[in-house]
């Protein structure tokens, strides 16, 4: 063979062992990607285990009181006919307390793991099937992190951990509700065929049914969410909209909505939602007067200031920069966009936040009046869309920084450490309030015991001391001058009275 003469043979080798290597290199990669995914993933996973142990220390407390012994001594239908016929109409409310109020006190203190347990799951499985809509795949153990980061944000980044996580009577109104919406979205993401599609439309209508009967502000969030979707729907035909994929995607709304409208009558037109607008003196029309209109959206002002300046939201879009640094695949190329011109999604998105969050506003203004921006419990009908946002803004800019090649290692540290401050973050705060739950649940359980003795022995009035954490109402709060709940707290008890004691016995 003379000089300069190329041999095909060797070249192709070349090319091979080139191939190869380059296999290895990316299996050794996804092999190291995996491993400081799982150490990442540690992080929430660990906060949120702490915050379901730190729940065995949740004792009943204001509403609760009431509860508890109408589960115990009336059943589910003297729990509905309380809520539909004299609380406030929200026959779903009614079946979730007696799920967890009937185990009693048990029943509380397994509250958190439980409700815990399914945000968790549902975020997880609501990532893992936009993620196969989407045409996309992540690295094993990926939609896990960006699950139980944006559950831990959610659930813990609020000014009133207790009232938002930890309290039964609160969280199945505002923090699980909005999560069971999503929940009925993963059906549709899902559906492949025709009974899949014909299961997602059955899925939203009762969904939206039992969403309409358990929180009006969920329902609201919902409502705009929906009519959001249905904008962009016409964006999938330019000049159409009449592709079928879109269609479907009506159908679907259509049904929610149905849903929705269907549960908000059966809860606004109830017996007990009519009495709760008399005692709280709130009718349509003063809900939409100026004067009031104006202080609802002062104080939405000041709650999106608060939101906004709560540094550990930062968490949910870090892990969703995460997120868009390693998927791949995708309709538009290996390595294109997540979204075309995503833009015009992400501010309906901001819309739909702040439009939502407004009405929800709006509505519980008359009930809470000033004291609505200290109760932020009220505001996770729209939080759980705001810490969506984030995260999804976070894996369209992840997926830029790696489409553009633009450092995606020292993107990929950066938002690894934010992820694990933000849980180092909302740790500090989260044992400190087991500290003082811890206390109050000594206290608790010295009291209750002093009063089943006392009940045992055929007392009929006995001293109660009020016993608080997290701004809590209590029987004799503020001095002994608020009385509610004493009634319940006597029922409870079986005693005709209980009377205020400054001090433990």
């Amino acid at each position: 063979m003379t000089a300069g003469t190329s041999n095909p043979v060797g070249a192709g080798e070349a090319g091979e062992r080139e191939k190869n290597e380059r296999r290895e290199s990316e299996r050794e990669a996804g092999r190291w990607a995996a491993v400081r995914t799982a150490a990442l993933t540690l992080f929430p996973l660990a906060l949120l285990g702490a915050a379901f142990w730190i729940g065995r220390l949740v004792r009943p407390g204001a509403d609760d009181w009431c509860f508890l012994p109408v589960v115990r001594d009336e059943g589910a239908s003297g729990m509905i006919a309380k809520f539909y016929l004299h609380d406030n109409g929200r026959v779903a409310n009614a079946l979730l307390v007696v799920g967890y109020g009937a185990f009693g006190v048990p029943g509380q203190q397994w509250f958190a793991l439980v409700s815990g347990v399914i945000v968790v799951g549902v975020l997880w499985a609501l990532t893992l099937a936009a993620l196969g809509r989407a045409g996309l795949t992540a690295p094993r153990g990926m939609p896990l992190l960006v699950a139980a980061t944006v559950a831990a944000v959610f659930l813990l980044a609020t000014p009133d951990t207790y009232k938002t996580f930890y309290w039964p009577a609160s969280s199945v109104s505002h923090t699980v509700s909005p999560v069971l919406a999503c929940a009925a979205v993963i059906p549709l993401l899902r559906a492949r065929s025709r009974r899949g599609r014909a299961l997602a439309v059955a899925v939203a209508l009762a969904a939206g049914i039992f969403i309409g009967t358990l929180s009006e502000e969920t329902s609201l969030v919902a409502c705009v969410a929906l009519c959001a979707v249905l904008l962009l729907s016409f964006r999938s035909d330019p000049g159409t909209g009449t592709s079928t994929g879109a269609v479907r995607t009506r159908i679907w709304c259509a049904a929610a909505f149905a849903g929705i409208v269907t549960g908000t009558a059966v809860l606004y037109f109830s017996p007990g939602a009519h009495a709760r607008r008399e005692r709280i003196g709130a009718d349509t029309g003063s809900m939409l007067g100026a004067e009031q209109l104006a202080l609802a959206l002062r104080a939405f002002g000041e709650i999106l200031g608060t939101v906004l300046t709560t540094w550990q939201y930062a968490g949910a879009l870090a892990v969703g920069v995460l997120l868009g640094l390693s998927v791949r695949g995708g309709r538009h190329g290996p390595d294109g966009p997540l979204v075309r011109r995503p833009l015009l999604p992400v501010l309906v998105a901001v819309l739909v936040v702040l439009v939502s969050g407004c009405l929800c506003i709006v509505i519980t203004y008359p009930v809470f009046g000033t004291g609505v921006v200290t109760a932020a419990r009220v505001w996770g009908d729209f939080l759980l869309v705001y810490v969506l946002l984030l995260a999804g803004v976070g894996a369209l800019l992840g997926r830029e920084v790696r489409a553009r090649r633009w450092g995606a290692r020292t993107a990929t540290a950066v938002v690894a450490a934010v992820c694990a401050l933000t849980c180092v973050g909302l740790a500090v705060p989260l044992f400190r309030l087991g500290t003082e739950m811890e206390v109050r649940a000594q206290r608790w359980d010295r009291q209750d015991r002093s009063l089943r003795d006392g009940a045992a022995r055929g007392a009929q009035v006995l001293p109660y001391t009020p016993v608080s954490v997290g701004g809590m109402l209590e029987p004799f709060g503020g001095g002994g001058r608020r009385v509610w709940p004493a009634r319940c707290v006597a029922r409870y008890y079986h005693l005709e009275k209980v009377t205020y004691a400054p001090r433990l016995p």
